[in-house]
């Protein structure tokens, strides 16, 4: 009982001291958000307003408002500002097909984005990216491989983009919501049809979207995210849909987010996107920044990342926008700033007692290392040349990215405490002795000694004798990635003008497999690679994105038998240009694997493994699926169970659409059950009758198996009534 009346006694001073503090109702932790919201709005001046909506949010000293940051990054760990644990690059982590390791990511990452907000609060000054407002994740789906920015998603599927996308938000936000205090906000980007290409994003009206694609494709997991994950904020994307920006379209923010969706959270612009609205070769549909400023926030874009919304005075009186309306967007601002604890003290708001010590701890980089490894991808293995014995004499390790720690770290990354390259991690392996290295080549350039360009011929004679080359090659982020400045065959302002494999690396392994050796491949990249040569020219290749600070590990675990790899593609890997549609055309014709009618190199979901497994017959009862896995080899593993479907009265509707998902492990010999579920809502698709989505009765045929590859499958038809 003492210690109970203790508790008590102490809640009622921490209150009583609060009260103390207290002198407007807005610093009046017993009121509601809404009504402290309300009560500062009516304090502030119009320019005050216009200060507090953007991204660097200006102070309001005389009511002790204080300067606050919109602008933070997480994309696949705290960004941007300093250590951090760098864990895969996202569309690696979507390989994993393992949204609960995914939560554990992003409850790490935004550990310590609250970390160190709580110290640049504490000095009163927040410069960008120190900030618990996250812009992530991006969930726009990855139509084309060469855009560059596809590394930052999960993917060309809507259904795991929206199953990781919830992982994403819910590990961010402090676990499912609603809260009172959130540990940080995600944001689903970029709203909406964005994805590429690089150099036009500022300009670009996408007109061609059927209502299919736009409500099948492009729309699913921001709905998902907003109704299901209670995502807290959404951005708008730079380009226009049908001649309206995304950042001033009411049908696009208020007609369909809000009143069709119910979000009730805030609408983040782009950065730079509200000024794209009226600047001469953008989309030029106003004439200055205050008319921009006004449509924007009529269109319902609550806050500018910029400096644009501080012409929204001038906007006032102009008659283009009311204050009352300015008003609806601040008040979302202040709620949201009321939610992050930034308004209380830290005796009330847990978060805040988060530190430097909780960032890049032990234990957060064995969940980087445990996610590098399920990360993993083995694509091609015919005669079994993986895994290699580590008795071996000596093996060569060559390649651009072999020892490039940077590469590994993909983009709008943080700082690790270290980074294994993948080199280092086969020395560690076998140890250094056993291992000799040679460069190689470029990315896109032969490799240089002094003014002197090595031919292959003199680097395969440096290979001497040794019979395997583990060859490390792929793409970079530096030649991939948001609005580059790149100067190199094959590539175009960030993205890829090819997706075959830089000619110079092409060169090299075919070399190396003409004088007998046996090359294993290692790919890096954030994209699908045209590798259709380098199948006959490799024994095995292992594609291992950017894998983040431990990534090394996790590819010598692999290539040497510690981990065996389980790793499916959220993408196609097409087998060469020929297969690609026109890059500008955003329709879903012979795109994805939901509409490609050719025959890929590698399909959607594909990855091998070092064991087998056999899937049996499936039930189906109540919404469920339930089907017996075996491990039918001689090694432990692991197996992802892919559940797709497709409607035989559709002839119009997708080939096959992913709608579950389970990765399991199985030691050698053993067997499972595993459920998945297909609710009736798993039936929703497009109705071109009424032209909305439904639930559409009808014959389906469902299918349950490794990838989605009809090879790989089974199936049954399924009457929905």
């Amino acid at each position: 009982m003492k210690k109970i009346h203790i508790t008590i006694l102490a809640l009622a001073c921490a209150a009583g001291s609060i009260q103390a503090q207290v002198t407007y109702p807005f610093q009046d932790a017993r009121l509601s958000f809404e009504q402290r919201a309300d009560d500062l709005c009516k304090r502030l001046t119009l320019e005050e307003k216009a200060g507090l909506m953007q991204n660097n949010s200006k102070p309001v000293p005389r009511l002790g408002i204080k300067q606050f940051q919109w602008w933070g990054e997480a994309l696949h760990g705290s960004a941007r500002t300093g250590l951090a644990t760098v864990f895969p690059q996202t569309i690696g982590m979507a390989a994993s097909f393992d949204d609960e390791l995914l939560l554990q990511v992003f409850n790490i990452a935004s550990t310590e984005a609250r970390a160190k907000y709580n110290v640049a609060a504490k000095k009163g000054y927040f410069d960008t990216s120190w900030s618990v407002s996250l812009w992530t994740p991006n969930v726009n789906i990855f139509r084309d491989p060469r855009w560059g920015r596809g590394q930052e998603t999960y993917g060309e599927d809507p259904y795991l983009t929206s199953r990781m996308g919830c992982a994403v938000v819910e590990g961010l936000q402090g676990g499912k919501g609603p809260h009172k205090y959130y540990k940080a906000f995600a944001c689903a980007k970029h709203f909406a049809v964005h994805s590429g290409p690089e150099w036009n994003r500022h300009s670009i009206s996408i007109d061609d979207v059927s209502p299919r694609d736009f409500h099948e494709t492009y729309l699913p997991a921001f709905k998902h995210l907003v109704q299901v994950g209670g995502v807290k904020e959404v951005m708008c994307a730079y380009n226009s849909i049908d001649g309206e920006p995304c950042c001033s379209d009411q049908r696009l923010l208020e007609q369909l987010l809000r009143d069709e969706w119910g979000f009730k959270g805030i609408v983040v612009s782009d950065c730079g996107a509200i000024d794209d609205i009226w600047r001469k070769g953008f989309h030029e549909v106003e004439p200055d920044a205050a008319h921009a400023s006004a449509r924007a926030v009529k269109g319902g874009t609550d806050m500018s990342c910029g400096q644009t919304y501080g012409s929204l005075p001038e906007a006032v009186r102009l008659g283009k926008v009311t204050e009352e309306r300015i008003d609806k967007s601040l008040k979302r601002l202040i709620v949201g700033r009321m939610q992050l604890g930034e308004f209380d003290p830290d005796s009330i708001t847990r978060w805040n007692a988060i530190s430097m010590k909780d960032v890049s701890t032990p234990a957060s980089r064995e969940v980087a290392l445990k996610m590098a490894r399920e990360t993993m991808t083995l694509l091609h293995n015919p005669m079994h040349a993986l895994p290699l014995s580590k008795q071996l004499k000596q093996v060569v390790v060559m390649g651009p990215n072999a020892n490039d720690s940077v590469m590994m770290w993909g983009n709008y990354n943080g700082t690790p405490h270290h980074t294994v390259t993948i080199l280092d991690g086969i020395r560690r392996k076998i140890g250094a002795q056993r291992v000799k290295f040679i460069e190689g080549c470029g990315l896109v350039e032969p490799h240089r000694r002094g003014n002197q360009a090595l031919t292959t011929q003199q680097l395969v004679e440096e290979v001497g004798d040794n019979k395997t080359v583990i060859f490390v090659g792929g793409i970079s982020p530096q030649l991939e990635g948001e609005q580059l400045e790149v100067e190199a065959k094959g590539f175009k302002g960030g993205d890829r003008v090819t997706i075959e494999l830089p000619q110079v690396q092409r060169e090299m392994i075919a070399a190396l497999h003409a004088a007998g050796k046996q090359v294993i491949m290692v790919n890096c990249s954030g994209s699908a690679i045209g590798l259709v040569p380098e199948v006959t020219h490799t024994d095995a290749i292992l594609q291992a994105w950017y894998p983040g600070e431990r990534g090394g590990e996790a590819v010598a675990d692999v290539l040497f038998g510690d981990y065996n790899p389980a790793g499916k593609l959220p993408v196609t890997f097409y087998r060469d240009d020929s297969q690609l549609p026109d890059y500008l055309d955003y329709n879903m014709r012979n795109r994805t694997y939901r509409y490609f009618k050719g025959k890929p190199l590698f399909p959607f979901g594909h990855g091998l493994s070092y064991t087998s497994f056999k899937i049996g017959k499936a039930k189906m009862r109540n919404g469920k699926l339930t089907v017996s896995v075996k491990n039918t080899g001689k090694r432990d593993g692991e197996e992802v169970v892919q559940l797709y479907i497709s409607c035989l009265d559709d002839p119009n509707g997708p080939i096959k659409s992913l709608r579950g998902f389970k990765r399991m492990a199985l030691q050698a010999g053993e067997q499972r059950t595993v459920t998945l579920n297909l609710p009736r809502k798993s039936f929703e698709r497009f109705d071109e009758q009424t032209n909305t989505i439904r639930v559409v009765p009808g014959k389906y045929r469902v299918y349950y198996g490794t990838s989605s590859d009809e090879a790989d499958l089974q199936s049954f038809i399924y009457h929905l009534q």
